[in-house]
């Protein structure tokens, strides 16, 4: 019992610490300036075509012992020992059910008990019906599953600092797999699982991998999946080996090499079914030449080509927030995305691009930047970004884990991009609308169709913190249930959306908006506001409605400084969106 008061009072000091005070970025006590600015919309054809389930997430392999610059961030988020976040969560639920008195101590253990089936994880995953879920990451080609009758031990990673990475060879027991499984399938999520595409080679003291890939036990792990009747949505091989690579590298014709190897063991394992697992690769940094090879060499074997994405530099970087609210450097992580429209253009080639780990800055992140509200300007940048060149879906890294999980890493508590992410999943739809925004530099703006309706989307982030701005829209190409007197109103400028009558008959249609702010303005924050309320889970682990407010079409949009819109316009009807 002692020791259980004293993990209480462990759970305690660290709740009051993680919301104790930050850091808090100031605002002019006079108000904030105020700007227009406007939209411009072309409506004749879409830009791109993203997945109905754009949004995805990754489960990593990294033990607890997993530390960047003195900091351990990984807990037991590891897709080997997740399990083990239980004991945590429930101490920490009993604690705040015990100070609340929510609810009996029986129905709190009944709760925790549910193992992988905790109703925080699932209800989290659950909302986005589905959630893209890529498992795999830096370890993953140190990964050894675990064959039927293999009676050798199936040890799990170990901390060897002579080792590549850091760690030994980690083993996946079949027994774990089938947990895992068993969880995504009642989660509703769809699995995209890295192979180890180092199995088989010799590393050289350059770096260089030599060998080709030897698929027996990969093709072991697959056939027992089929045998299971497990689904699993695709199949990648290796992680971060394209180019330099990270540890270890590959070079492209033998990478091509082993990829058509895989692709022919996925479509003999899976000869009887219809649908087959996708064939997924390189999962590393855009190289342009490598990359090049690859999707020339492969048209019938690569449906997706993934590359990671770190473009803020490392996590122990003090200048973190300092890029992420400067345009000019958000601009600059456009290349590796047109670059690679580009090369499967003039390949023309079937193969589409997804961007398969993306944490913004490597080594886990920042504590309080890359977890905290300030990074949904640049996640979501991303996701705009992306999408503009035609990016079918992007994996954020993590799910939880690291300093940039979706969730908290100790309490599954969602975090800000979380509820950025979600929003997104419910109302962007698959149509890419070219978007363009005068007015400042510091308006990020993008466009869909809407998800919900034949209308549009916008998408609005303010990275001024002093400044709040009138938006108007301008469109081309575009007709509403109320036709041309609407239209010529959009026509204009943000500061005549306010001069039309409300007596009017198109000016009483309206319009739902997503304010998205940080608590007390403080953009380290790990706590959001949506239209200035709190966004968190319900104590049974309910993840929150998303509730607009209305706003009527003929209001400019207003961006309040350091913040992020949604507007949905259900009655613009563009041809892009037909």
């Amino acid at each position: 019992m002692g020791s259980l008061l004293n993990l209480l009072g462990l759970c305690l000091w660290l709740y009051l610490a993680s919301h104790g005070s930050k850091t808090v970025n100031s605002q002019h006590t006079a108000g904030p300036a105020v700007v227009e600015g406007t939209v411009r919309i072309n409506g004749t054809a879409p830009i791109g075509r993203i997945d109905e389930d754009f949004i995805c997430a990754t489960l990593d392999w990294w033990p607890p012992d997993k530390c960047d610059y003195g900091t351990c961030s990984w807990g037991s988020a590891s897709l080997l020992n997740l399990v083990r976040l239980f004991l945590f969560i429930i101490l920490h639920l009993l604690l705040l059910l015990l100070l609340k008195k929510y609810c009996s101590l029986l129905a709190l253990y009944q709760l925790g008990t549910r193992d992988l089936s905790n109703i925080i994880l699932v209800n989290a995953i659950k909302a986005f019906s589905p959630l893209k879920i890529r498992m795999g990451g830096t370890l993953q080609d140190k990964v050894v599953y675990q064959s039927i009758g293999d009676h050798q031990p199936c040890g799990q990673f170990v901390r060897n600092t002579v080792e590549m990475f850091g760690f030994t060879q980690g083993c996946l027991p079949m027994s774990r797999w089938d947990q895992l499984n068993t969880f995504m399938r009642q989660a509703g999520a769809k699995v995209i699982f890295g192979l180890n595409a180092l199995s088989g080679r010799t590393i050289g003291s350059d770096g260089l991998a030599v060998g080709a890939w030897n698929s027996s036990n990969a093709e072991s792990l697959i056939r027992y999946t089929v045998n299971k009747g497990y689904t699993i949505h695709g199949w990648e091989l290796g992680n971060e080996l394209s180019g330099n690579g990270v540890g270890a590298r590959v070079a492209a014709d033998q990478y091509v090499s082993d990829l058509i190897s895989l692709q022919k063991t996925v479509q003999n394992i899976c000869s009887g079914f219809e649908v087959k697992p996708l064939v997924l690769g390189p999962g590393g940094f855009f190289d342009a030449n490598w990359f090049t090879q690859l999707v020339d060499k492969t048209p019938n074997s690569l449906q997706v080509v993934t590359h990671h994405i770190y473009n803020l530099g490392p996590g122990v970087d003090t200048h973190l927030v300092d890029k992420i609210l400067d345009p000019s450097y958000l601009d600059g992580g456009s290349q590796p995305f047109r670059d690679l429209q580009g090369i499967l253009k003039n390949s023309g080639t079937s193969t589409v691009a997804w961007v398969g780990e993306s944490g913004g800055a490597y080594n886990s992140g920042h504590n309080l930047v890359t977890n905290a509200f300030v990074f949904s300007f640049w996640y979501l940048d991303q996701l705009g970004m992306a999408s503009s060149y035609d990016t079918k879906t992007y994996c954020r890294q993590t799910l939880i884990g690291g300093n940039y999980g979706l969730l908290n890493t100790s309490t599954f508590a969602p975090n800000p991009d979380y509820f950025s992410a979600l929003l997104w999943h419910r109302l962007m739809g698959r149509n890419v609308l070219s978007t363009s925004f005068s007015g400042t530099k510091k308006i990020r703006a993008y466009a869909h169709c809407s998800k919900t309706s034949q209308g549009i989307v916008l998408l609005l982030i303010n990275l001024d913190g002093n400044t709040t701005v009138q938006v108007g829209l301008t469109l081309d190409n575009a007709t509403t249930n109320q036709t041309s007197r609407l239209q010529q109103t959009h026509q204009t400028r943000g500061s005549n959306f306010a001069r039309m009558s409300r007596q009017s008959k198109f000016a009483q249609i309206m319009r739902e908006e997503y304010h998205l702010t940080a608590k007390d303005g403080d953009l380290h924050s790990q706590t959001v506001l949506l239209n200035g309320k709190t966004l968190s889970v319900s104590s049974s682990g309910t993840i929150p409605a998303l509730e607009p407010i209305t706003v009527n079409l003929s209001d400019p949009i207003a961006i309040a400084p350091f913040s992020i819109v949604f507007a949905d316009i259900p009655s613009i009807h563009l041809p892009a969106c037909s």
